[in-house]
């Protein structure tokens, strides 16, 4: 069973910034992590691998120093790590990303699973994992929160769609994408930290791909979506009251307020 999961390195949210004028996230503000719906990727190709005597690979596409993403998913369990890496990737956008990954796919081959995080805490556009598996014509399902059973053959997994689920079952070569509630992610263990330490993490620039990628067609010049203008929303701040002694005024309060939301209705 060889599984590929895609990870990204991704900022940390809560202190990023973001450059209004060139329309994008200012990476450099903030310290960097390991998206954290590809860790529950992981998780779930490490399960499976481990029952299935199989092997994980993390594949990114980023800088150079998305090196560490992938160090860190060797410490969790990975046996090996790919990175993408090449100043034309600059700017891709989703599509784009999409491609390159699906090219390295096919560079590497052999595969049965590709597993993916549901969406990035970047973009949140939630495409990647979808469109990959369409330039690699496998099928895929998406919004996968729990993984029943799985074979040499085929996977029998729990999707969510809206406010239903669907038990689904699909065979091999396929993609599927986890929401957080496929499972709990593991903490590096000590013997893994070492091998990560140690491990050779395999780079891939565009010369690598030339037998599977059009180079006139990635980065900024090949990406069709253009970010024109980002908005920040401003943060509400919470209301509150505080009644010391008028009961009766705290409750009538509390019922209008439910009344004027339509969470109750008038007897």
């Amino acid at each position: 069973m060889n599984i590929i999961v895609l990870v990204k390195q991704v900022p940390d949210m809560e202190k990023v910034k973001f450059d209004r004028e060139a329309g994008r996230i200012d990476r450099s503000s903030a310290g960097t992590e390991i998206n954290p719906f590809d860790l529950n990727a992981l998780e779930a190709a490490f399960q499976i691998s481990e029952n299935m005597n199989g092997k994980v690979t993390a594949l990114t596409m980023g800088p150079p120093q998305a090196e560490e993403a992938l160090k860190e998913a060797i410490a969790r369990g990975a046996d090996e790590g790919i990175l993408l890496t090449d100043m034309k990737f600059g700017g891709s956008d989703v599509m784009i990303t999409s491609t390159i990954l699906s090219s390295a796919i096919k560079k590497i081959g052999q595969y049965d699973l590709i597993i993916a995080g549901i969406q990035s805490v970047d973009g949140d556009t939630g495409q990647v994992g979808a469109e990959v598996a369409g330039y690699l014509n496998i099928p895929h399902i998406s919004n996968v929160e729990a993984i029943k059973s799985y074979t040499e053959k085929d996977i029998e997994v729990v999707s969510s769609v809206w406010e239903s689920q669907y038990l689904k079952r699909g065979k091999y070569p396929l993609l599927i994408t986890v929401t957080k509630d496929v499972n709990v992610p593991r903490l590096p263990s000590f013997k893994n930290k070492i091998k990560a330490r140690k491990a050779e993490i395999t780079k891939w620039t565009c010369e690598d791909l030339k037998e599977v990628l059009d180079d006139s067609k990635i980065g900024i010049k090949g990406s069709p979506t253009k970010v024109k203008k980002i908005e920040v929303p401003r943060q509400s701040k919470r209301e509150g009251k505080l009644y010391k002694e008028d009961d009766e005024k705290a409750v009538e309060d509390i019922l209008n307020v439910l009344k004027s939301h339509k969470i109750l209705r008038e007897a």
